[in-house]
């Protein structure tokens, strides 16, 4: 008779597909707030203010943009 402890269960190997979608989520991520910073430091740099406008405004309209896809993403049932 076997004992019940000894006995393992098989392990779940990673889904490798959802793997690879969370992680290009994470680059388009990375790469949507790089775009958005340094097009707003180039904006502001040519108009010449000394408070960063469009900087701030770039950055803050990326991320509501990066957690819209983020919620619209991982909310789908697959």
């Amino acid at each position: 008779m076997e004992d019940p402890l000894s006995q393992k269960k098989p392990r779940k190997k990673p889904d490798n597909k959802l793997l690879l979608k969370y992680t290009g989520l994470a680059f388009q991520m990375m790469a949507t707030l790089g775009i958005a910073v340094f097009a707003g430091y180039k904006i502001d740099q040519r108009t010449g203010w000394s408070f960063p406008f469009f900087l701030i405004i770039l950055s803050l309209l990326a991320l509501v943009l990066i957690l819209r896809q983020i919620i619209k993403d991982t909310s789908r049932n697959e």
